[in-house]
């Protein structure tokens, strides 16, 4: 019974390190073009900024950058 205890465990853990290992491998997908428009960019910046999740600093340095970016 122990036998068979510690055969399932041995298989269970050597399972577990094969799937863990499958992970995708560090494959990172990055996407170079923006799919919102400027305004909804500006509307979700500033509805971070209403709801405190930004700072007034954050806001009008990030709303600056985004002005930048589409002259």
């Amino acid at each position: 019974m122990r036998k068979k205890i510690a055969v399932a465990f041995v298989c269970s853990l050597f399972l577990c390190a094969v799937l863990t290992s499958c992970g995708g491998g560090g494959a990172k997908v990055e996407s170079t073009v923006s799919t919102q428009t400027l305004g909804q960019q500006l509307i979700d910046l500033d509805k971070a900024y209403k709801e405190g999740v930004i700072t007034e600093k954050e806001y009008k340095k990030s709303k600056e950058a985004l002005m930048e970016k589409y002259e």
